[in-house]
């Protein structure tokens, strides 16, 4: 090993130090999607930076998504995708698939991985131990006229209703790793297909997480000029969406990451899961590689 990769590795080992120190014993909330998902080579790092993590003394906690993966199952059995404003019509038969991908072949997946590289994870859904109440999305769609909007019925899609972290807490006490897929029961015990960023929001808030992070197939949040922006307030934010700096599919995201801080979590970072190790990066570096937000 030449004197350039040994010190390198040496400055990098010190820098992470006092990011360990912080953030030990402390909940980490990450929302697993998009790219980092899909990509064996990002698959392994991720779930060895949530190895290393639970390793050196912090509490990861998982929520993952895996719309892709419905999508091809859903072609695979001769169905038919529909999207109204970016949300999946869930029918009964749609729910079925969802709940076999979300919470089989997807969830058991990411607790392979982690297990392999030495973890300890363990797959849950919403269902499990009462962990996640949902309740049917009522979603407005908005016409030309205001007045004239319309309520559309998109099925089995659901809002979190309420979370009970008892079962989280237990795993978390015997050094066990939640993964989590959203999917929500309702008071009906009907099944829920709830967005990922949503539940892992919320979670991180019923919680009382460190920090909420997201991973996207973005930078992050972008000014006008295509700099990331990043380091922002509360309030900060709410001044870029008022402007339009923040806008389309972005705002979902920033606002799950808003309603986070609002509620107490510490910070919420929206991180590119297309870069190698994304999580250890924002964490562990002071540069970071992604937008945070402050409470």
């Amino acid at each position: 090993m030449d004197q350039i990769s040994v010190h390198t590795i040496a400055r990098v080992l010190t820098e992470a130090l006092p990011y360990i120190q912080r953030f030990s014993r402390k909940t980490l909330v990450i929302k697993y999607g998009g790219n980092a998902m899909v990509d064996e080579e990002l698959k392994r790092g991720f779930a060895r930076d949530i190895v290393l993590l639970k390793q050196v003394g912090m509490n990861p906690v998982v929520v993952h998504g895996g719309g892709p993966q419905i999508g091809k199952m859903l072609d695979q059995l001769g169905k038919e995708s529909r999207f109204i404003d970016g949300l999946r019509v869930t029918d009964r038969e749609t729910m079925d698939v969802v709940q076999m991908v979300l919470g089989g072949l997807v969830n058991k997946e990411i607790v392979s991985l982690i297990n392999q590289f030495g973890g300890r994870a363990v797959g849950l859904t919403g269902k499990d131990g009462g962990l996640i109440r949902a309740r049917r999305l009522s979603h407005r769609r908005a016409k030309a006229d205001p007045e004239a909007s319309e309520i559309i019925d998109l099925g089995h899609v659901g809002e979190v209703a309420s979370i009970d972290p008892a079962v989280v807490h237990m795993l978390d006490s015997g050094d066990f790793i939640p993964v989590i897929a959203p999917v929500g029961v309702g008071e009906d015990g009907v099944a829920y297909n709830i967005n990922a960023d949503l539940v892992a929001g919320k979670m991180a808030s019923v919680l009382a997480a460190e920090k909420l992070i997201l991973l996207t197939n973005t930078p992050g949040v972008l000014d006008d000029a295509g700099s990331l922006l990043t380091g922002l307030t509360a309030r900060e934010v709410d001044e870029l969406i008022a402007s339009g700096v923040i806008h389309g599919g972005m705002i979902p995201k920033i606002q799950c990451a808003l309603d986070a801080v609002k509620s107490g979590v510490k910070s919420a970072h929206i991180i590119d899961g297309r870069v190698a190790h994304a999580v250890m990066l924002e964490l562990l570096t002071d540069k970071g590689v992604g937008t945070l937000i402050r409470g």
